[in-house]
This record gives structure tokens, C-alpha cells and sequence, in this order.
């Protein structure tokens, strides 16, 4: 699968060792957020096997929406070797995602 749908364990056992990863926190209701998925998963093809493509459901796994300041979703963070990096809030053009992935690769 080339987008992980990670909870809060995976979430801490993969990012901190992912040499680059984007994730997607977002929710089932949200509108903008079903807009971005198409993208994520784009990304997530296009990016296998060079950088993580996760998603992180805010209803799930509030904890780690807290833990990483999320209020508005969908909210995409990107971190290198698990420290924040950037991250962008709303529904973005694929290319601001994969500008700051290729920078990083």
C-alpha cells in the first residue's frame, strides 16, 4: 500500500525513522478533506519506496492531533527524520506537497 493509514503506535514506531514523510491528518466528514485524497494518494505512488505518504484520521487518534497542534483539517505535516519540517493547512495544489518532498529526498 503506498499510503499508510496509521494510528498513534504506528504513527510513533514509523515517522522518527521515515527519512521523509508527509502526513494527511484529516477526518471522514470533512469536504476539503475528501478533496485532498485523490492527491494524497497520487503522492503516495509517486513517492513509494522514496518517502512515507500517511494519513492520520483526527477522529481516531485525537491525541496525536493535539500533540501536534492540529485545529483545522485537513492539515499535511512533513518530517524529516521525525522532526516537523512544514506543514500546510487546506486543500493544496500537488505541487506545493511535492516541492517540499523533492527538496528533501
Amino acid at each position: 500500500m503506498s499510503v499508510l493509514h496509521l494510528n498513534e503506535s504506528e504513527f510513533n514506531e514509523k515517522i522518527p525513522t521515515a527519512p521523509i514523510a508527509m502526513v494527511d491528518f484529516w477526518a471522514t466528514w470533512c469536504g476539503p478533506c475528501k478533496m485532498l485524497a485523490p492527491v494524497v494518494e497520487d503522492l503516495g505512488k509517486k513517492y513509494e519506496g522514496k518517502a512515507l505518504i500517511g494519513k492520520v484520521d483526527v477522529d481516531e487518534n485525537q491525541a496525536l492531533a493535539g500533540k501536534y497542534g492540529v485545529m483545522s483539517i485537513p492539515t499535511v505535516i512533513f518530517f524529516k527524520d521525525g522532526k516537523e519540517i512544514g506543514r500546510k493547512v487546506g486543500v493544496q495544489p500537488a505541487s506545493v506537497y511535492t516541492q517540499t518532498l523533492d527538496a528533501n529526498l
